[in-house]
């Protein structure tokens, strides 16, 4: 009785993390999680080849000289650019390269992370990543033709 309980429980609680999601729009793979109100999504465009990670928060990012993430536990590190960009309604945040090995270890090595910007941040959990992160580093192997 106790275990039908907490399974009505959790069932009748709101979600507030989403899996970590590997797909594909057309020949971009891509790489999907939404948790805490931010929507978080990598891209790879082979024809570039170009990485890009955007993360949307409805409260918005401020403008600030460096975007980061601080990956925790496991093999804990953070990176830094000045290479990002806001959205014309400072909502979303976006950094393109043509590498993003260390996001990707990231993503994959740790138990979450936090992605920040001046003042604003958000923290998301990393379980299940792992195997998405597999999953759209093998999508960038497929053959696009």
């Amino acid at each position: 009785m106790k275990r039908a309980l907490a399974l009505i429980t959790a069932l009748a609680l709101p979600a507030t993390a989403h899996a970590w999601q590997a797909g594909r729009d057309g020949t971009i793979c891509t790489l999907t999680h939404r948790e805490n109100g931010a929507d978080i999504v990598l891209t790879f465009d082979p024809s570039g080849p170009l990485y890009t990670i955007t993360a949307t928060q409805a409260d918005g990012w401020p403008q600030a000289p460096i975007f980061g993430i601080a990956f925790q536990g496991g093999a804990a590190q953070t990176i830094t650019t000045d290479r990002h960009r806001l959205s014309a309604d400072g909502q979303s945040v976006t950094v393109a390269d043509t590498g993003f090995g260390n996001v990707l270890r990231g993503l994959s090595d740790n138990t979450t992370a936090t992605l920040f910007t001046g003042d604003a941040g958000v923290t998301v959990s990393l379980a299940g990543a792992a195997p998405e992160v597999a999953d759209f580093a093998a999508c960038q192997a497929m053959p696009t033709a």
